[in-house]
């Protein structure tokens, strides 16, 4: 008879469901999955990891384009969309592999169907099948995940995707309209531009990348504008009018138009709990329809935790497999110290890409710090420049002593080649509260992208080398 009790039974095999089954499992706790779809959720089936195939594609494709320029010569060759799709999945279906055989070699039950929580941390699982079973755990994690948000009048559809359909899309179009300008807006339109489409990108907000410093996206929206990406911000959508040929015409409010073959809309996601609770559990939603949590991801139920996209935290797998981790260790009786959500490292993968962790400056002034900042530009990067990707810059922001000098960091942003891979310093460097003369101590290789940071932080100390 197969179990149907366990020490934890999680709701969600996303990367914050399937983490915390792995971590709970790897301290010996017995541990059951409920996951309606694949394990590895929206990150690796409909989100981050494609995303990421596309836009390495269209990194390739930059390359090429540019490979004269190091004296290899290339002859021109065209797209094959049908290969980038099947390497996306084969991607994929690999990553989902070890997944799944690290559940099965933990000793994870993994439940297939939709997982309903009730009272005292019973939950209903019902597979395709209309087959229903029922299992309880001493603890429940809620992990339910997240949909796209979808705009009135733009319903995916022919040509309307958002990103649980733009993956499988045929071909690349010849004009395409992203509607939001946010980091997976960015992403969207950076890869389609670099691919060869004609981009307009449409923000209701005065800027796009609105948690970002201004500085980088400065950078970002001038490097679009290279790219050939039209960004109009402060604009706002009314609908579609769609044609013959299978494209269609995005209405502006005031009477504009943008005609395309493909519309994007990438305007955030909202938390999926349809189906999720049933009266009674004693968890309530916020809102804005979060499952309502303290700090510490407990929910108004004993023994029922939620965590991930489900819970108003950054929507990030990281995050997730990080509150994973510290609900696992509580309902161990560890400290499961909860994540610092003001200092989580961000990546964001258009080109140039983007990452930050900590304020920026304009959000450290408003918290009442007296900043001290330092930028320094890739354009004078040695290592930068044998790559021949010199767009971009490090800035640091740190709080200014009594004294006048620089103090403790309170944040790091980077735009230009592979910020993604320099974060972790930085990330370290805020979170530790360490100070630009502790942090200007340490080495950075040479030649190299990462002695930028260094670079910038020396400079705050009152002295520096090519700064």
């Amino acid at each position: 008879m197969e179990q149907t009790h366990f020490d934890l039974v999680v709701i969600g095999g996303g990367p914050g469901g399937y983490g915390a089954a792995l971590y709970a499992a790897s301290a010996g706790l017995s541990v059951a999955v409920v996951e309606r779809d694949k394990v590895g959720g929206t990150c690796l089936h409909r989100g981050c990891i494609p995303a990421k195939e596309f836009l390495e594609t269209a990194a390739v494709v930059r390359a090429v384009k540019s490979a004269g320029e190091f004296g290899v010569v290339v002859e021109p060759k065209a797209l094959d969309w049908n290969v980038v799709l099947q390497r996306k999945q084969q991607v994929i279906d690999r990553l989902f592999g070890g997944v799944s055989q690290l559940l099965k070699g933990r000793k994870v039950h993994v439940f297939a169907g939709t997982g309903t929580l009730g009272a005292n941390r019973n939950v209903t699982v019902v597979g395709a099948d209309g087959d229903r079973a029922t299992i309880t755990g001493d603890a429940v994690i809620l992990a339910s995940g997240s949909v796209p948000r979808v705009i009135p009048g733009f319903e995916p559809g022919g040509p309307v995707v958002t990103s649980d359909e733009f993956f499988d899309i045929t071909q690349v179009p010849y004009r395409s309209v992203v509607i939001g300008g946010g980091a997976i807006g960015c992403e969207f339109a950076s890869t389609l531009a670099d691919l060869g489409s004609q981009v307009t990108m449409l923000e209701a907000l005065p800027k796009i990348l609105p948690g970002c410093d201004e500085d980088v996206t400065r950078v970002v929206g001038q490097s679009f504008k290279k790219k050939g990406i039209e960004v109009r911000t402060g604009v706002s959508v009314e609908g579609h009018t769609p044609n013959a040929s299978g494209g269609t015409t995005v209405r502006l409010a005031g009477g504009d138009a943008v005609d395309c073959e493909l519309v994007v809309v990438s305007v955030g996601r909202r938390p999926l709990t349809d189906g999720l609770l049933e009266p009674g559990t004693g968890v309530q939603l916020t809102d804005r329809g979060h499952v309502d949590v303290d700090d510490r991801y407990r929910t108004h139920a004993e023994g029922v935790y939620a965590i991930g996209d489900v819970i108003d935290s950054p929507q990030l797998a990281h995050v997730a497999f990080a509150e994973a981790i510290s609900v696992v260790r509580s309902v161990l009786g560890e400290d499961g110290a909860p994540v610092a959500n003001d200092f989580v490292p961000w990546a964001i993968y258009c080109n140039p890409e983007v990452a930050f962790a900590g304020y920026s400056e304009s959000v450290a002034r408003e918290r009442g710090f007296e900043v001290v900042t330092s930028k320094h530009r890739f354009a004078a990067n040695s290592r930068a420049m044998i790559i021949g990707e010199t767009e971009g810059l490090v800035k640091v922001i740190a709080e200014r002593n009594a004294d006048g000098t620089a103090g403790r960091i309170l944040g790091v942003h980077m735009v230009g080649p592979w910020v993604t891979e320099q974060l972790s310093g930085g990330y370290l460097a805020v979170n530790w509260e360490a100070t630009v003369d502790e942090v200007a101590a340490f080495l950075q290789p040479h030649p190299s992208l990462s002695e930028l940071f260094g670079e910038t932080v020396l400079s705050l100390t009152g002295r520096s080398l090519h700064g």
